[in-house]
């Protein structure tokens, strides 16, 4: 399964890929109230955790168990967000091949798996990039895909 590259710093990559006419940005964002996924917790425990999050991405919510609910609301919103920036609410994804991974230094990264990581190297996804942030009762992400390809092959994609 492909995993695609995660985008450098803003200014070195902005230019490299956005400069041909045949490259897009693609964003997707997405809003979580922190409250609807304790409830889902509560009501669903591992029901809900194993569909929905990876294995690394329940280690780092459970380590700390005050941020449980944080945590695993803005990882559910960065899913959320992915599904829009790549087009994929009707291409049978699997909330688990969208993976929200913690770098050892704090950054996010954005991994795709199975269909999702199919899916956006036939759309031509060269890079993506993932902002998270949580406040009171809300978690938010924004996902940003470079998606760059032959002009002609840009005419029949469909992201």
């Amino acid at each position: 399964m492909a995993e695609l590259p995660v985008l450098p710093e803003f200014p070195a990559w902005i230019g490299t890929h956005l400069n041909s006419p045949a490259s897009q940005l693609k964003v997707g964002m997405d809003l979580v109230q922190i409250s609807r996924i304790q409830a889902s917790l509560t009501k669903f425990g591992d029901r809900f955790t194993q569909r929905i999050f990876t294995e690394h991405e329940l280690a780092y919510a459970v380590s700390s168990p005050v941020l449980r609910a944080e945590r695993l609301a803005a990882r559910f919103a960065a899913k959320e967000a992915t599904m829009k920036a790549l087009g994929l609410t009707d291409k049978g994804v699997a909330w688990r091949d969208m993976e929200v991974f913690r770098m050892p230094d704090g950054r996010c990264e954005l991994r795709l798996h199975g269909v999702a990581a199919a899916h956006a190297q036939d759309c031509g996804v060269a890079q993506t990039a993932l902002t998270l942030s949580h406040d009171g009762d809300y978690a938010a992400a924004i996902v940003a895909a470079v998606v760059s390809m032959p002009l002609a092959e840009k005419a029949t994609a469909s992201i």
